[in-house]
């Protein structure tokens, strides 16, 4: 096969695509660098290490298993209530609790059926629920015979999805206001939906000036730029270095200081964050909670909090400031279940943004009760968390909107589990697993990386021109610059080894870092990885030796 070479304008404006996109350009390199090996024993060490994606290699096995269990009952209460053949009944929510009980108890080699009671008992202590409503819940849920009632989300769902986010978003030291939550098809939909209804609502406008907390993920800098929405976008950059040639990823006071521009009405974070994957500091929190009290009282803050369950006593911005905040979180990294697509949005029910409504102009009010009208004799009411239901199906299909039941029954799941003490044991192994990965790459790579308790480590973004100044001086730093495209190395990485990771310019980042998922490869293929980079750095530095000679 003819390898493919690329000239430096090539690359060049390869780099103007998305990191996402240029990621399929890097798998069509490491495949043919594996094509190009015909024997066995050479293609194997050319096996292609793609840690390009965040698509996590684990996925959490018992609420799975009390999921299917659950599903076992809940076909014995439906044929309960009528057996034709393969048609069965709705279930009936009278005496519930009791039969499930009774079933539990005829079945205890049922895999997961231990922990489906486990998840039902704690539900009932935790929160108090009526036994029978909350089986029925849960059963009728799982059967997905009903559309969502209420659409934004189940009753009781609700309220143990809103005791995961205390938990875990919060610390444990929630914020004494409630907080709603709706549930949606993942974090991408969540951001999807807050943006539309931020726009439908009048509260943004194309044009307007927002800010994001760089580095971040890519849609959220991609979705700013179209023709949709134009807007003037401010970068608050994690810029401050620990030591000479490590960077430390965190927010300088004068970046942050850029948010006391009343004229920023939004400011977008991933947090913990992607792809440096550490949590906001608790400096940088205050600072923001200083500036939304004295200079930018009208600040709207939308984090996405999906890594925070892997850094100890993680707290989100939206404890600190619950009603400026809404609060984005997806169960997909921590539980192994992207293919669920399960995501909430979160808005503490005393917020500005309702607030922002109903101080509209008469005219804008007009306009929004026209949209609103055919939900209600009292449009102007409705909460904006409530209007983000609507907008997710038009308005027009509101009474068909909402999460599948299915899928908000094993988000319950997940959140009852982790509640429990297998659910914590897990949590922690998750954890360790990211870290001994990184530990791995790091040793295959001999690169430094700044000494931080908040890492979450499911990612971690190298800074290569960095690198090279640590190493080799400011001369060396100065030739990369000079004769390479800064992804250059991701080229060679994927055409000489195989190895596929993402350019960390995509994300906002030094053009000269590259990001690695911890996530989605196995513990010692992050060794080759650290091996394969260390490989190419130690090639250009060859290159610069010989360009001295």
């Amino acid at each position: 096969m003819t390898k493919t070479t690329f000239t430096r304008e090539q690359i060049k404006s390869y780099a103007q695509l998305s990191p996402f996109e240029l990621k399929n350009i890097f798998i069509d390199l490491a495949e043919q660098a594996q094509a190009d090996k015909p024997g066995q024993k050479e293609k194997s060490s050319r096996q292609m290490l793609n840690a390009g994606r965040g698509n996590p290699n684990w996925i959490a096995t018992g609420p799975r298993e009390a999921y299917y269990a659950l599903g076992y009952f809940a076909l014995e209460e439906s044929r309960r209530v009528w057996t034709a053949d393969n048609l069965g009944g709705m279930p009936e929510k009278h005496g519930a609790y009791e039969r499930f009980d009774t079933f539990v108890r005829r079945h205890p080699d049922l895999p997961g059926i231990e922990l489906l009671a486990q998840c039902v008992q704690h539900g009932i202590q935790r929160f108090g629920f009526d036994k029978d409503e909350w089986v029925h819940e849960l059963t009728d849920g799982i059967t997905g015979d009903n559309y969502p009632v209420p659409d934004r989300m189940l009753v009781h769902g609700e309220q143990v999805v809103r005791g995961y986010l205390a938990d875990e978003m919060f610390d444990k030291k929630p914020p004494s206001d409630n907080l709603s939550v709706f549930a949606t098809e993942g974090g991408t939909a969540a951001m999807c939906y807050i943006f539309d209804s931020l726009m439908k609502n009048g509260l943004l406008k194309k044009g307007d000036k927002i800010a994001l907390m760089v580095p971040v993920f890519t849609p959220y800098i991609e979705i700013a730029e179209l023709p949709t929405y134009d807007f003037d976008v401010t970068y608050i950059s994690a810029s401050s270095f620990a030591e000479a040639g490590v960077r430390e990823w965190r927010y300088p006071q004068e970046e942050v200081a850029k948010l006391e521009d009343p004229e920023i009405k939004l400011v977008c974070l991933v947090n913990p964050s992607n792809p440096p994957s550490l949590a906001l500091s608790s400096r940088v929190a205050t600072q923001i909670r200083e500036i939304v009290a004295s200079k930018n009282p009208n600040l709207l803050i939308v984090t996405d909090d999906v890594y925070g369950t892997f850094v100890e006593g993680f707290r989100s911005i939206a404890a600190d400031l619950p009603r400026n905040t809404l609060l984005v979180y997806s169960y997909s990294k921590h539980y192994g279940c992207t293919g669920w697509r399960l995501g909430v949005i979160g808005l503490h029910d005393d917020n500005i943004i309702d607030e922002q409504i109903a101080a509209l102009p008469q005219e804008e009010k007009d306009r929004l009760n026209k949209r609103y009208g055919s939900l209600t004799l009292e449009p102007e009411k409705i909460r904006f968390i409530d209007r983000l239901v609507a907008d997710s199906r038009q308005v027009a299909l509101n009474h068909t909107a909402g999460l599948s039941l299915p899928q908000q029954v094993m988000m319950t799941l997940f959140s009852l589990f982790n509640m429990l003490e297998e659910g914590q044991a897990y949590k922690e192994r998750i954890r360790s697993i990211v870290h001994q990965r990184l530990e791995l790459l790091l040793e295959g790579a001999q690169m430094k990386i700044s000494e931080d308790p908040h890492r979450a480590g499911y990612y971690i973004e190298l800074d290569l021109l960095a690198e090279a100044e640590r190493v080799h001086g400011k001369p060396f730093a100065e030739f990369l610059e000079k004769n390479y495209e800064p992804v250059d190395a991701l080229f060679r990485l994927a055409q000489q080894t195989g190895v596929v990771l993402l350019n960390g310019g995509g994300f906002e980042g030094p053009e000269w870092s590259v990001r690695v998922s911890l996530a989605n490869l196995d513990d010692l293929d992050y060794l080759k990885i650290g091996h394969h980079l260390r490989g190419i750095f130690n090639d250009y530095a060859g290159e610069w030796r010989t360009s001295q000679a």
